[in-house]
């Protein structure tokens, strides 16, 4: 599927290492890409929070199943914004402790990682989205998407369209990377990301599916005529 190319070098060697056998861990591992080492999730210290043991020891605690697998290949393809993320996160809990509710810096840091999607379009493109305007964003405006760049960085929402479904929504971050490549993105996000930012919640919400060339039913305008998911902002629906 198209959203996942820029995936595809690094993650079909591995996806065919844990097809023959290797755990998802062992297949991270070996390429020796990631600035941490991937080790099994019965290693990880009983009560020990799990970005907490990542900054500690630099091993991220790992799962079989496409979840991790999908967190492993983000560590290779954005190794310095992930160890930001990891950064801001172990300072959170420094701050707060590990409390049943996270804060709204922790709590944007794991939506972040788990759902972001990072976009670099032009003005009207970004603010069409921002303003959930989807008649001109996917009408007047479609033609624009040619120009845009749309990589998907959180490893949950990479799972979920495993199995494609049109409610499966992005948080969009606003990327402005000198270039399209995804190293440069990667270096712009790390000097980039801080919690007092990410906690004042900078995303535009999309539902992936509607965005042109990704999947064959959008071709129609009635695909986004489905008001439950293509929702209208809240001042309107109110």
């Amino acid at each position: 599927m198209p959203w996942l190319d820029p995936w595809r070098d690094a993650g079909e060697g591995l996806a065919l290492q844990v097809e023959a056998g290797l755990t998802v861990a062992q297949a991270l591992n070996a390429p020796g890409m990631a600035p941490v080492r991937f080790i099994p999730q019965s290693e990880l210290p009983a009560g020990s929070a799990y970005e907490q043991h990542i900054y500690d020891t630099g091993c991220v605690p790992t799962r079989d199943g496409l979840h991790d697998f999908f967190n492993g290949l983000c560590w290779m393809q954005f190794p310095q914004a992930k160890k930001k993320l990891n950064l801001l996160q172990a300072q959170q809990i420094a701050q707060t402790g590990i409390q049943p509710v996270r804060g709204p810096a922790r709590d944007a840091l794991t939506v972040f990682d788990e759902n972001a999607a990072l976009l670099m379009a032009p003005d009207a493109l970004w603010d069409a989205l921002a303003a959930k305007d989807w008649q001109t964003l996917f009408g007047p405006l479609r033609p624009m998407w040619a120009h845009a760049t749309l990589v998907l960085f959180g490893h949950a929402l990479l799972e979920k369209l495993v199995y494609p479904r049109k409610p499966i929504t992005a948080h969009v971050f606003r990327a402005r990377a000198a270039t399209n490549s995804i190293a440069d993105m990667d270096a712009w996000l790390a000097a980039t990301l801080s919690a007092p930012m990410l906690a004042a919640k900078p995303f535009a919400h999309l539902p992936v599916l509607g965005v042109p060339g990704w999947w064959p039913e959008n071709e129609s305008t009635d695909f986004y005529a489905d008001a439950s998911v293509f929702r209208a902002p809240r001042s309107a629906a109110g």
